[in-house]
């Protein structure tokens, strides 16, 4: 932190502590006898016959009483220990020093190395840029394939079920951007795929220009949700530096279930299926943060785990209703050994016609027509009840399937540039006739 920094905080530094006395323990919850503190904050209770401290957050109030939710277990906390408030939300170290680390969600290095004291902080819980101060989306662009053209500060999101390829194709975006720097949140994953996801799929040189968030299955449900806020923080503060950022999160799901846990935990009223109120007024909040400001970019990509394949479930629609497009994820596309197993039909950019050549949207949408067509007439194809010769479209759609097929098709080694995908799609008919 440089001086001017230090001495600006001085004024807001309390020069004595609150304190107040766990009275009750109830499963995560822990209700305190004081201290006088607010929603958000972050306050130490302290293990009198261990003489440790942990951290906790103020998640609401009971009367007179404070209601925290640590931020490690409860074990060894008993009525009596004392609680101490830091008067402050949770804060996190950012910087270039980042870059390359593997972070938890508040944001201590996993290796057990320590970063640098002089690092600055910022909030975990921001407000999203003002509206009026998002430069209209650059025409600059990167791509997932040629069909689904991605804006520079745009927010989209990856539905999919679980095992059809959701981490394979996030790596594949992460090594291929041609971004700045990567900010990847993982969270709710299994101990075993944040290692997998690391190595296999981001792998070294991937790794080399990422910052990884990792918040596991198996920690309390604050530490899940934070890590989506404790990432997002840390890109907030790269685009601030004017750089061009790619955000990863997976999982968009995972944090509004955490959510739901802290929600019922402390007495709100679950809604459709389960869900509480406060889930869906934080998901706006989270995901409006990213995007563009006046300094520079964040272009995330959110996944949802979408229930029993289910893309009209409670947590898909919100999601889908406040992002810029959706990129549907098909396991009956996996099945059949096509990777990525996109659904072209159901997946949509909102900003592609407004940032692409005027030949690049018509073979767009030719393509798009050729896979209806093709689509709507594959029952009657496969059983051999379409004679050829009935429909001029459909035979043009016979035609042009198994090129299109091998074109949706492409290694998680493979590396095309945008300008090639675009050449290549537009030359696709061409070659196919």
């Amino acid at each position: 932190m440089k001086v001017a920094q230090l001495i600006h905080e001085i004024p807001r530094t309390s020069s004595f502590k609150r304190y107040g006395k766990v009275s009750r323990v109830v499963g995560m919850m822990i209700e305190s006898k004081g201290p006088r503190t607010s929603i958000g904050d972050v306050c130490f209770i302290h293990l009198s016959e261990r003489g440790d401290k942990i951290r906790a957050e103020v998640v609401g109030f009971n009367g007179e009483h404070v209601v925290l939710m640590p931020y490690t277990s409860v074990r060894y906390i008993g009525p009596g220990c004392l609680v101490e408030t830091t008067e402050k939300p949770l804060q996190v170290s950012v910087g270039k020093e980042l870059i390359g680390q593997v972070l938890d969600s508040l944001g201590n290095p996993l290796d057990g190395s320590e970063l640098s004291h002089y690092l600055p902080f910022v909030l975990t819980d921001q407000e999203p840029p003002n509206p009026l101060e998002r430069p209209p989306i650059e025409v600059g662009v990167r791509t997932i394939d040629s069909l689904l053209t991605v804006g520079r500060g745009q927010r989209i999101g990856i539905f999919a079920g679980s095992g059809v390829g959701k981490s394979t194709l996030l790596g594949m975006i992460a090594r291929n951007t041609k971004a700045d720097i990567n900010v990847i949140a993982l969270v709710g994953e299994r101990g075993r795929e944040v290692r997998e996801f690391i190595e296999r799929d981001l792998g070294e040189e991937g790794l080399k220009r990422s910052v990884v968030v990792v918040a596991t299955s198996d920690q309390p449900a604050l530490l899940r949700m934070k890590a989506a806020y404790t990432a997002t923080s840390i890109a907030e503060y790269f685009r601030d530096e004017g750089l061009s950022v790619m955000m990863m999160m997976d999982s968009v799901t995972r944090v509004a279930m955490a959510q739901r846990e802290i929600g019922l935990a402390v007495g709100e009223p679950p809604t459709t299926k389960g869900y509480t109120p406060s889930v869906f007024a934080s998901l706006p909040r989270l995901l409006e943060r990213t995007g563009t400001n006046q300094h520079g970019s964040i272009t995330a990509f959110y996944t949802v785990l979408v229930d029993g394949d289910d893309m009209n479930e409670p947590i898909s629609d919100t999601v889908r209703g406040i992002i810029d497009g959706h990129i549907v994820l098909d396991r009956e596309l996996a099945n059949k050994g096509q990777y990525p197993a996109i659904n072209v039909l159901k997946s949509v950019s909102r900003v592609m016609n407004h940032i692409v050549s005027e030949q690049h949207k018509e073979a767009a949408e030719k393509l798009r027509s050729l896979m209806a067509t093709y689509a709507n007439s594959e029952d009657l194809i496969n059983i051999g009840a379409y004679k050829r010769g009935s429909s001029a479209y459909i035979d043009e759609a016979i035609h042009y399937h198994p090129v299109i097929y091998a074109f949706l098709k492409q290694k998680t080694n493979e590396h095309p540039s945008f300008e090639t995908s675009v050449t290549k799609l537009c030359e696709l008919f061409v070659k196919g006739e």
